[in-house]
This record gives structure tokens, C-alpha cells and sequence, in this order.
């Protein structure tokens, strides 16, 4: 692995959903040291400022720390767990797959319990499953008491038990948590660019907590940043898949996603056209698209203070919000590249000519 490996695995691999990000937010301070005055949110969020040539315009970088996940919320008497999920899960990617639990005396795995074909009815197979008709199965039988002998207790946090691949396609990589903890391996990567230049501003390299249900700490770190201008960096939803059309643009190396739209937030127009125009100019490839069913910490950012030129730009991913999504590095590093030469761009004359 070279070190953009090591950084994805270690990063993506860490326990950390919606709530619980401790252990993520302990990876991105590790390597955020050095880079830049480290900060922290009264939610766990955290922020890096690296000054720049000036002090202004605040340039904020947000990525989010949060994973999907699920809690527990009841423990059946036969030692079976019920759950609730933690950010949007389409249930069906969930039957049959391995969890982590984290409880008081350490983590446990079950599985999402699944009946065999062999016993369900032609009309059950056309269910569409809620989450109440999920349990999770950690190898208990009647009268094994999960809560004395393995430490469950109702609010304890579970993830997909998924490690970081680097799949048998040379730089394609597999792994939970792509959303959004690339993003945060991006802010990480853009501060190292920006370390040695003198860029025009001063940069806010941040990793929110609870963005997926709902932006949370986009809230509190804007009120604390007061930035200038955002750039929000979360997925972009990957489409060349079976039955997709592989001539639309969102697809793995066609470089990063530029929204025009997403569920929360129209993006500044002008600063997407500086990001156009940079791109194009130096032959980064990348790609518009847009988001109807999904919303980003830019919808809270762009509100706060008396409004924030923002916008939201990614790496598509495969399979977002499930056990496993799939990258491409080329997009990856390309996503770091863009996004350092736009913030070389980001003077104060240029950021005051966002403004609507």
C-alpha cells in the first residue's frame, strides 16, 4: 500500500456512525497534526485552520466523519437484537450481512438474521421489509444472557463489519464508510498540498460529525469558522452499473463530481464556474451531476451568517449507503488536485465576487 492506501484503510476502517465518531475523528487529528491549529466542536467535530498569506477570505473544506449505521433498541428475551438505523438504509441491502456491535465490554459481531428460501412463500418474496422485521443474530441461544455475559445494552452503536480492499483491478478500491471518510482523507490531503504554498487565505480543513441525520456539526462548525466560502466534499453517486447507462458522466474515472443541485442546496453558481474553469484550464477531468434524493452539510453551511458561497463536489462511488461502496484512485486524486488549485484561487477579491 502507498500512503493515499494506508490513509483510506485506516480511515474508512474506524468505528464511527452517526454519533459515535470518536474513533474516526482520532484517525483525521493524527494525521491532521501539523498541518494546522486543531480545534474542536462541543459535538466532536473537528476543525484545522492553516493560515495562509492572509487572513482572510476563511476558506472552509468540510467533510464529514460520519458512517450509516444503526443502534440497538431492544434485546429480545431469546438474546436476539433488534435495531434502528442511523442515516438512510434501503433495508433490503441489509438482510444477511455481517455487524459490529460496540458495547461496554468491547465489540461483538452478529448477523442480520435471513430465512431460507426454502420456507418462504411465493407472496413474501414480494415484501418489501421494514426495519421491524430485522434482528440481528450474535450467537445466542434461550437463556444466554446478552447483557451480563457480552455487555449489550439498548444505544449501543453497530457498523458494517467491512475492511478496505484494493480490489483485483489495480486502483480500485472497496470498503464501507467511502461516504463520507474520503472526504475527510481529501482535507487531509489538500492541507499537505497547501502546507508549503502561500495560498491567498486562510484554510479550514474540517471532519463534521452527524451529517446523516442531519448536519449536525456542519451547524456548529460554521458558527464557529464563520467561513467565507465552503466547499462541501461528500460522494457523488457512481451510475455505471447493471442496468445503467454507462453514457451518463457519473461514472468511476470520469473524475470528481461538480452538483449543480442536491436536496439542500443550489450551489453557487459562480464558484462552480471558477471550479469549471479551473479544471478545463488545467485538464482536470470532472464532471456535473446532481443529487434530487440526497442533501449535504452545505445545506446548514451555506445559511449560516449572513450566507456562505458554497458548493459540493465529490469522488462517485459505487453502492453508497450499504456494507461495501467502490472508488477509483485516479478520481480520488484528481478530487485533491482540483480542489488545492481552486483554493490557490480563492483571494479575497475573487471570494467577494461570489456574492449574489
Amino acid at each position: 500500500m502507498d500512503s493515499t492506501e494506508k490513509l483510506l484503510a485506516e480511515i474508512t476502517e474506524a468505528f464511527g456512525p452517526s454519533g459515535f465518531e470518536s474513533e474516526a475523528r482520532e484517525v483525521m487529528a493524527k494525521h491532521l497534526k501539523g498541518l494546522g491549529k486543531i480545534s474542536y466542536d462541543r459535538l466532536g467535530s473537528i476543525i484545522a485552520e492553516q493560515k495562509g498569506a492572509a487572513d482572510s477570505p476563511k476558506v472552509l473544506l468540510a467533510g464529514h466523519l460520519d458512517e450509516i449505521g444503526f443502534m440497538v433498541k431492544e434485546i429480545t428475551p431469546e438474546g436476539f437484537i433488534r435495531f434502528l438505523p442511523l442515516g438512510g438504509w434501503w433495508t433490503h441491502v441489509v438482510l444477511g450481512q455481517r455487524l459490529r456491535i460496540r458495547t461496554a465490554k468491547g465489540d461483538i459481531i452478529g448477523v442480520v438474521g435471513s430465512r431460507p428460501p426454502h420456507i418462504i412463500k411465493s407472496e413474501e418474496r414480494k415484501k418489501v421489509l421494514e426495519f421491524d422485521d430485522l434482528f440481528i443474530d450474535i450467537g445466542a441461544r434461550q437463556g444466554y444472557d446478552v447483557v451480563k455475559k457480552l455487555g449489550v445494552r439498548l444505544g449501543d452503536p453497530i457498523v458494517p463489519d467491512s475492511s478496505f480492499v484494493i480490489m483485483n483491478s489495480e486502483k480500485m478500491y472497496l470498503s464501507k464508510a467511502f461516504d463520507n471518510r474520503f472526504s475527510c482523507a481529501v482535507v487531509i490531503d489538500v492541507l499537505k498540498s497547501c502546507k508549503n504554498i502561500k495560498h491567498p487565505n486562510t484554510l479550514y480543513g474540517v471532519g463534521t460529525v452527524q451529517e446523516e441525520i442531519g448536519s449536525k456539526g456542519a451547524s456548529t462548525v460554521a458558527n464557529i469558522v464563520k467561513p467565507d466560502v465552503a466547499i462541501i466534499i461528500d460522494v457523488g453517486i457512481a451510475l455505471d452499473m447493471p442496468p445503467g447507462d454507462y453514457k451518463k458522466p457519473e461514472r468511476l474515472g470520469n473524475g470528481p463530481a461538480v452538483l449543480i443541485y442536491d436536496a439542500g442546496m443550489i450551489p453557487n453558481s459562480a464558484l462552480r464556474r471558477l471550479i469549471i474553469d479551473t479544471a478545463e484550464k488545467l485538464k482536470i477531468p470532472y464532471h456535473l451531476s446532481s443529487m434530487p434524493g440526497g442533501a449535504s452539510d452545505g445545506k446548514v453551511i451555506q445559511v449560516s451568517g449572513e450566507g456562505v458561497p458554497s458548493v459540493y463536489m465529490g469522488v462517485p462511488v459505487r453502492y453508497i449507503h450499504a456494507h461495501n461502496g467502490i472508488m477509483y484512485r485516479k478520481d480520488y486524486d484528481n478530487t485533491v488536485r482540483l480542489i488545492t488549485e481552486v483554493v490557490k484561487r480563492l483571494d479575497k477579491k475573487t471570494v467577494a465576487s461570489l456574492a449574489v
